[in-house]
């Protein structure tokens, strides 16, 4: 004869039947990707936001989102939706966390997943710019529709937490860049004022920049010198990596 555990726990099983009901007639929830596109651009980081179209957000900003249909996967949804309102087709995603507060969509309880990127402004050209869909320095952007607030705020958290672990930032500088453009490009990230020595002495000791042996060339400032990033170095050396400490 079963114990009134085993008992209580037979009773807790459900039959796929059972489930299938629930999820049609019970947990009406709808899916939905919000992408985070942070952009670098004249030394100050960005974020696309483009105007929202509902009502209830009437003149508010929102990230780039939408449902995701039953027979799209999570991922092929985030750059379906980043296409159709951006004409953006060459960015890469990377998912950042799940937002699933109950009250978060006036519609109904929608959980959404969110994806953030970060590109060169100047090498990604907008090519659809409906809904007023604008680049926002980080620094001004506040209440934004539904949670967008939170989103952002999370996605760019990630986003000062990955460049610190690892030097993803030099694919948004040139070719040929300097340290001054290298400290630019930090300081805009993560918010910070570094010292210039520390800073320097910091990437210098990684061993992978490249001494070009040319000057800066046309500008305003005393020249600096040339480098470029030693990414093969980078590709054999990234798993031992344990961070950069700022």
């Amino acid at each position: 004869m079963p114990s009134d555990d085993q008992a209580k726990h037979a009773v807790e099983v459900k039959s796929l039947q059972k489930i299938q009901s629930e999820v049609e007639h019970i947990n009406k929830i709808a899916l939905s990707v919000d992408c985070v596109i942070f952009g670098f651009d004249e030394s100050k980081l960005k974020v696309l936001l483009i105007r929202s179209d509902l009502k209830d957000f009437s003149d508010k900003w929102s990230l780039l989102g939408d449902l995701v249909f039953p027979n799209e996967d999570l991922e092929a949804a985030a750059y379906s939706i980043l296409k159709k309102r951006t004409g953006l087709s060459d960015v890469y995603l990377e998912q950042v966390y799940t937002f699933g507060g109950v009250t978060r969509h006036p519609a109904g309880r929608v959980v959404t997943v969110a994806y953030y990127s970060l590109i060169n402004v100047q090498h990604h050209k907008l090519n659809i710019l409906d809904n007023e869909l604008h680049w926002h320095d980080v620094k001004t952007v506040t209440d934004l529709a539904f949670d967008h607030q939170q989103i952002f705020e999370t996605s760019l958290q990630q986003l000062q937490k990955r460049v610190q672990e690892h030097p993803l930032g030099f694919n948004l500088l040139p070719k040929k860049f300097s340290l001054r453009d290298l400290q630019n490009l930090y300081e805009a990230i993560l918010d910070l004022k570094m010292d210039r020595r520390n800073f320097r002495k910091k990437f210098f000791s990684m061993d992978f920049l490249v001494d070009l042996k040319e000057m800066e060339t046309d500008v305003t400032h005393r020249p600096g010198k040339l480098y470029k990033f030693n990414f093969d170095k980078y590709d054999k050396k990234k798993k031992k990596m344990i961070g950069i400490d700022f």
